[in-house]
């Protein structure tokens, strides 16, 4: 399990589509850096930047924060800067790349356990407990009981407790509910489904019409601004079984349009980047 690379840094998801650098940063990066084992020129990151309307000012902080980070590595080849991803990034790449092209936005195939999460921390650990409870809402958990907290499927929680030092002080359980437990109720209660049916249905609403913004434009401008508004949508989704979420859930009909613009503008937005794009090989370790 990744944690959330936006956690920090006051960068939080979008309710209305808009943009954020870092997470367009990402995108770019995922769709036309991962793999390669290349470095992408500042100059060509600040013109796709300025495809998408964001300012060189931007684009320049998010490399500047993303290298102080440890996402990604610099190297200079005469006047011009490079950057390239370190293994974290690959990481956290491959790892919304899965969400978003093999998961998916819904979770027909449940197998009916839940992961269970209980910690009790000090009282005076009010950055620690808002960090926990920070990253267990990016993992898909909603808080059952105050300290206890729920997740469909068996997630391991391994490198979440880790990277917060938390060990000692987190228990983690797989379980079944009982008989006579109303488990959609217990959803109901335990997340927000009318703010993620919201989120869904306001994706619809941005995206269905071709001849309207943001669909109508630059290919590779669209391409960018659906990717990062779709992972907005799904970040903020804790993929909760579909036998028990309403028969109008809105997850699968965005999903199937996210795919469908996805794969209208994919070739002319792929000629655009290796037109733009200046990459070279990359240097130098990975950490």
């Amino acid at each position: 399990m990744q944690r959330n690379p936006e956690s920090d840094g006051g960068e939080h998801g979008s309710e209305d589509g808009a943009v954020r650098p870092q997470t367009l940063m990402l995108n770019m990066l995922g769709r036309y850096v991962l793999g390669r084992q290349v470095a992408v020129s500042a100059a060509s990151v600040i013109e796709v930047f300025a495809r998408v309307n964001v300012g060189e000012h931007a684009a320049r902080s998010t490399l500047a924060r993303m290298v102080n980070r440890g996402m990604l590595t610099r190297q200079r080849h005469g006047r011009a800067m490079y950057f390239g991803l370190t293994a974290q990034a690959e990481r956290i790449l491959r790892d919304g790349e899965d969400r978003i092209w093999r998961r998916g936005a819904v979770n027909r195939d449940w197998d009916g356990y839940w992961t269970l999460l209980g910690f009790s921390l000090p009282e005076s650990w009010q950055r620690q407990r808002h960090e926990l409870r920070s990253q267990l809402t990016w993992a898909g958990f909603g808080p059952l009981f105050n300290g206890l907290w729920i997740a469909p499927g068996k997630l391991d929680v391994t490198d979440l407790v880790g990277s917060l030092g938390l060990e000692s002080h987190v228990k983690a359980f797989y379980a079944q509910s009982v008989p006579g437990t109303d488990a959609a109720k217990m959803v109901q209660e335990t997340w927000d489904l009318d703010a993620v049916a919201t989120r869904y249905r306001s994706f619809l609403t941005r995206w269905h019409d071709p001849d309207t913004p943001p669909r109508h434009g630059d290919p590779l401008a669209v391409k960018l601004l659906l990717a990062c508004d779709w992972l907005q949508v799904i970040r903020a989704d804790p993929r909760l079984p579909s036998a028990h979420l309403p028969a109008d859930w809105p997850a699968a009909e965005a999903e199937a349009l996210f795919v469908r613009v996805d794969k209208d503008v994919d070739e002319a937005a792929h000629a655009i980047a290796q037109e733009i794009l200046d990459l070279r090989p990359s240097a130098g370790e990975r950490s």
